[in-house]
């Protein structure tokens, strides 16, 4: 019986020591965790968690003894200082264990800004663990004034969690537009209307130059001149996969923490999944960053350690929720040329559907989980409607999957 240990305790670690025991492993499972709180869903963090409606024990992914019944040894608030790849051990609190297959699951981390524009004061949060919603939380007061600095997923989402809060938001993007790097112009121009009416005031085109503040943030300058006040300040400018442990180790790093199509790094015995792992994909490598990829990488990974020799084939989809509106993304947009808009099936709805050429790449759907789940499937199928069929409202969904 292999003793294997997994480094990361988030949704990747939790899923790949369940699929594990279920596939029937029998020898010793270690997941060791930084955090003190068993594994968790992250996404509601920026949502619903920091909203209020959702309660600390709705966020853990199974509950604390589940992981006791399962006999996975599990190990909160530690940290692994160490990977002797050699003798084939890992150190964590002063203990040194030994690994037949050891699984890298350590995530990502946000990038935060620098303290020589003012990044350390007290004050600026970034959203990526509980200890960042906890600390955030009890400055979501009414009338409060919050400065969101990125106009990705993370800081709109927050944008919408302080506007129904009541806060003063203003989000400033240094792009041209929010969602730049992740999305179609439409896409843009849907949700940009959508704060703008909930009273956020959006500024794109113009970059953050400075924070203010002695000790604690009290406003910002920027790069046009001008001169905000803030109570505090939400940084969302992106994440980097967590590849520290595996440089010291050095294994190979593209991206992320380069794996083989089996979710095999550079060291045959060490494996990774999830948003720190980069994977062989077309003609190049991938790191997908979201829930979905987190859960079936981290399964292909238990099932290949147990023998499946299976390539992991991501079938890419995220979500988003602002408002009242729920956006859906199914499949990868990179290399669009073509954007096809469905008329709406009811009040703030929309979809907006991504070619290359006549081949059909992703589906950005607001609040129409058909046009979602029909994208999806035709993308997961590999088929592509005529894009004259998609743009055309006569046309029933359901009949592009023929």
């Amino acid at each position: 019986m292999s003793d294997i240990v997994v480094v990361g305790a988030g949704q990747a670690g939790a899923s790949l020591v369940a699929r594990l025991r279920n596939n029937g492993h029998e020898g010793r499972i270690t997941l060791i965790g930084e955090e003190t709180a068993p594994p968790y869903q992250r996404p509601p963090l920026s949502k619903a968690y920091l909203l209020g409606d959702m309660e600390l024990e709705r966020l853990y992914l199974r509950p604390h003894h589940f992981y006791g019944e399962i006999d996975v040894d599990l190990r909160l608030g530690s940290r692994v200082d160490h990977i002797d790849r050699a003798a084939q051990t890992v150190s964590v609190g002063g203990e040194t264990l030994h690994y037949d297959a050891l699984v890298l699951t350590t995530g990502s981390t946000p990038r935060r800004l620098p303290a020589a524009i003012g990044g350390a004061l007290d004050g600026v949060h970034v959203v990526r663990d509980l200890a960042d919603a906890d600390a955030m939380g009890p400055r979501f007061g009414p009338g409060a004034k919050v400065l969101i600095v990125g106009g990705g997923y993370i800081g709109l989402e927050a944008a919408a969690v302080a506007a129904k809060k009541g806060l003063n938001v203003t989000l400033v993007e240094m792009a041209e537009r929010i969602l730049q790097r992740v999305a179609a112009p439409e896409t843009s121009d849907f949700f940009r209307t959508l704060h703008a009416e909930n009273g956020v005031d959006i500024r794109e085109g113009v970059g953050l130059e400075k924070l203010l503040g002695e000790g604690h943030v009290t406003g910002a300058r920027l790069s046009d001149g001008t001169e905000l006040a803030a109570d505090f300040v939400i940084v969302g400018v992106g994440i980097a996969p967590g590849t520290a442990l595996a440089e010291a180790a050095g294994l190979e790093i593209d991206n992320g923490i380069a794996v083989d199509s089996l979710g095999r790094t550079s060291d045959p015995a060490i494996w990774a999944a999830g948003d720190c792992a980069s994977f062989p994909y077309q003609a190049g490598r991938l790191r997908l960053e979201c829930v979905p990829n987190a859960i079936d990488m981290a399964e292909c990974v238990a099932d290949n350690i147990m023998g499946a020799a299976k390539n992991y084939v991501p079938q890419p989809w995220f979500w988003s929720d602002q408002y009242d509106v729920k956006l859906q993304i199914a499949g990868l947009n990179t290399g669009y040329d073509r954007i096809v808009t469905r008329p709406a099936s009811g009040a703030r709805s929309a979809s907006f559907w991504y070619y290359r050429g006549d081949t059909l790449l992703a589906v950005d759907a607001m609040n129409d989980p058909r046009a979602y789940m029909v994208g999806k499937r035709l993308i997961d199928a590999g088929k592509s409607p005529a894009p004259e069929a998609v743009a055309n409202p006569e046309t029933e969904l359901k009949s592009l999957l023929k």
